[in-house]
């Protein structure tokens, strides 16, 4: 699986952003996909996951209500639509991909055997 994370940027706060990870060489029915991200100085967190066939999603706690994560299916992409943004939500942004995860382990980094090169996003207060 090939992933090519996009669409990070400068924003100020209460400003919007939306990331992209196009997906290649599978199909994804099995997958689950994921967002996380990375600050400066500070551990890799779960943002949000989407399970391919379902469409189910689960998010972080504190970006529920602001990041919305979808795919499509056709043109085999995940986006994080991500809005009201604060300082706090600076970092790199990863997507991953995931075969056969069970829901309660979506949070779980080390579950994700794919994973893309990263985009940053920097919210100015």
């Amino acid at each position: 699986v090939q992933l090519q994370a996009s669409g990070g940027g400068l924003v100020q706060a209460g400003g919007s952003l939306r990331l992209s990870c196009a997906a290649s060489g599978r199909t994804f029915s099995q997958y689950t996909m994921a967002w996380f991200r990375q600050a400066p100085g500070k551990e890799r967190e779960f943002v949000a996951a989407i399970r391919w066939s379902s469409q189910h999603t689960r998010y972080r706690d504190s970006v529920k209500g602001r990041f919305t994560i979808s795919r499509d299916g056709a043109k085999n992409t995940v986006s994080l639509q991500m809005n009201s943004l604060k300082p706090d939500d600076t970092a790199v942004y990863y997507c991953a991909a995931g075969r056969g995860i069970i829901m309660s382990a979506q949070d779980m980094g080390t579950q994700y055997d794919s994973w893309g090169q990263g985009t940053l996003v920097t919210v100015s207060s």
